[in-house]
């Protein structure tokens, strides 16, 4: 229960952090949090990660539905998997569902957490960590056993 409620805390809080950002600024704007680390910047991602696959949203949520589906189908393996493999997918499962949701909307991921180095969002800060849990349990945990 835990995990399918910090998942869907996940997914609320992105799409009402997305839906703000939309609500009250114009894209390409950018507000000072803490030069010259953090913005808030609203930016409409077309593509995958860093720039990448610029107007595939048909292809990229098109990957996306065949995750989603692929973790629906191992549902009960996953369930039997540790901590860090349950917490993983279902956090990055909310992330994906969360920018999923964007691309069938508004044909573009929102992001407007600007680092200066690329800007995401809380659904893609949500599937590195989801993510880096996964690879957490392949690297630490499967080498102990």
């Amino acid at each position: 229960m835990k995990l399918i409620i910090t998942a869907s805390l996940i997914l609320l809080a992105d799409r009402l952090s997305k839906f703000l950002v939309m609500a009250r600024m114009t894209e390409g704007q950018s507000i000072p949090l803490i030069p010259p680390v953090l913005y808030l910047t609203y930016v409409q991602n077309r593509g995958a990660a860093f720039g990448f696959f610029q107007g595939k949203v048909i292809l990229l949520s098109a990957i996306a539905v065949l995750c989603l589906l692929f973790i629906l189908t191992q549902w009960k393996m996953i369930m039997t998997r540790s901590a860090f493999v349950r917490w993983g997918v279902f956090i990055a499962l909310a992330g994906a569902i969360g920018n999923l949701i964007d691309r069938l909307r508004w044909g573009a991921v929102i992001d407007f957490i600007d680092i200066r180095i690329f800007v995401f969002n809380i659904a893609d800060a949500a599937i590195v960590f989801g993510v880096a849990l996964l690879f957490w349990e392949v690297l630490i945990h499967d080498r102990q056993g």
